[in-house]
């Protein structure tokens, strides 16, 4: 999905996600260290955003209503989404170096 967008913000993110490994030699760390805490790291966001270089408005909002999605959730929940990113993150560099 490079270079695209979703009007879906799940899609947007998921792309936004295997997104990273292009600009990261460990995408599965990049993703854990935004969901590590009780609170979406926004300030780490922002700055793989920036590495992006065709992140546009729909990439900032499919992020924005994650972390909002995020904080609000109970933590084992936050756990499972933990989990759930992880695979998505060990997929993408699997594909990305298979």
């Amino acid at each position: 999905m490079a270079g695209g967008t979703a009007a879906d913000p799940a899609q947007a993110l998921h792309g936004w996600i295997v997104a990273i490994g292009a600009v990261s030699d460990d995408p599965a760390s990049e993703v854990l260290a935004l969901v590590w805490g009780p609170r979406f790291d926004r300030v780490h966001a922002l700055s793989l955003m920036a590495r992006l270089p065709w992140a546009d408005g729909a990439w900032m909002h499919a992020l924005h209503a994650f972390g909002e999605r995020f904080d609000a959730l109970p933590p084992p929940a936050q756990r499972t989404l933990r989990r759930q990113l992880l695979r998505i993150a060990d997929n993408a560099a699997c594909s990305a170096s298979c």
